[in-house]
């Protein structure tokens, strides 16, 4: 269904809307979290998600050109047991020649009032740039999720971190290199343990009230063995053979540095050592650094200190959310959600 407003048609992005799509988000955004957008990308992110394919709105001008483009990526949290069904605003776009028009604004609210029958929860981290338009359109600023570092390669970091405080080159850029297994290739393998692993982890938290991903196998294959062009790598701990825990992570470019952005670690309930085994070891995935969250509470945040980890200060991703119909009731804070950083990751 079509609503023309403002010389403009809203109506439901398509499948064959993908590559003018894709070509008005690199105009917009580049070439996003993989360098290039792809189709192949697009459809692991936006319809092939276990949680559902995306919703998602164009603009279409009386000329056919796309003048503006909306999606909500679905998302799950879970508290208590009880599943929370939420989206999260994310490839958004404005064609330059209808900047200044609200076709953002539009999009985002008409997109708000479709999804509110299905989606009890609306999150996402925006930049300093678009959180004041967030905030007037209803979101609440809950607070930032800290990042805890490691440094692996302190000559290396050291150097680096001055030229990214001067905004000069730290040199030659060095390729990122790691030897760990590739996530593509673990997951397609037997995953000996993993099931087991998350069954015990679930039953752990079955009472946390916090919102938080209830990790199953298929959910971890798709954000991670089968996300095209991200390059997560996998370590693995065991006792007595069995399968202990489980770390994801990728290396990547920050700048000067580079950096092994630990997106999730897993462990069995109470299985600090574990939890100290795989952070160490992520440290040694040939990167300068370490970066990831380790939610209050859990086993990864209790070894954090005696794995070399410390918060960041006035670091981390401010974190936004409201309902599909409103604001969230006042109190609520990101001390409520207890993320790994793959939830919040912009990919």
């Amino acid at each position: 269904m079509t609503t023309p407003h403002d010389g403009l048609t809203y109506r439901p992005l398509t499948d064959a809307d993908t590559p003018a799509v894709l070509g008005l988000l690199t105009a917009s955004l580049a070439g996003g979290p993989t360098g290039t957008r792809t189709a192949e990308f697009f459809d692991w992110k936006h319809r092939l998600n276990p949680f559902g394919a995306s919703p998602g709105l164009v603009a279409e001008a009386g000329d056919g050109r796309l003048a503006g483009v909306r999606l909500f990526l679905r998302w799950e949290w879970r508290t208590g047991g009880r599943p929370v069904p939420a989206v999260r605003p994310v490839d958004t776009a404005t064609h330059p020649d209808f900047q200044g028009r609200g076709v953002f604004r539009d999009l985002t609210l008409r997109l708000l009032e479709e999804v509110a029958p299905e989606a009890e929860l609306v999150f996402n981290t925006p930049n300093g740039n678009s959180l004041p338009g967030y905030l007037k359109m209803g979101w609440r600023e809950l607070g930032r999720v800290p990042v805890a570092v490691r440094v692996a390669r302190p000559g290396a970091f050291a150097l680096g971190a001055r030229a990214a405080l001067a905004r000069r080159a730290s040199g030659p850029v060095r390729p990122v290199r790691c030897g760990l297994e590739s996530a593509a290739a673990w997951f397609a393998g037997p995953r000996t343990g993993l099931a087991e692993l998350l069954r015990e982890r679930a039953g752990a938290e079955a009472a946390d009230t916090r919102l938080a991903v209830r990790r199953t196998p298929g959910f971890l294959q798709w954000r991670y063995g089968d996300a095209p062009g991200l390059d997560y790598r996998v370590i693995t701990c065991h006792r007595g053979g069995e399968l202990a825990g489980l770390a994801v992570g990728r290396p990547r470019r920050r700048g000067p540095l580079t950096e092994f952005t630990l997106a999730d670690v897993i462990v069995r309930p109470g299985d600090r050592g574990s939890a100290a085994r795989l952070l160490k070891e992520a440290a040694r995935a040939g990167c300068d650094h370490v970066a990831g969250h380790l939610a209050a509470g859990t086993e990864a945040a209790a070894a954090a200190l005696r794995s070399g980890y410390l918060t960041a200060p006035r670091t981390g991703m401010v974190l936004a959310a409201r309902t599909p119909s409103g604001p969230l009731p006042e109190g609520r804070s990101a001390a409520d959600w207890r993320f790994a950083l793959g939830d919040l990751e912009v990919f």
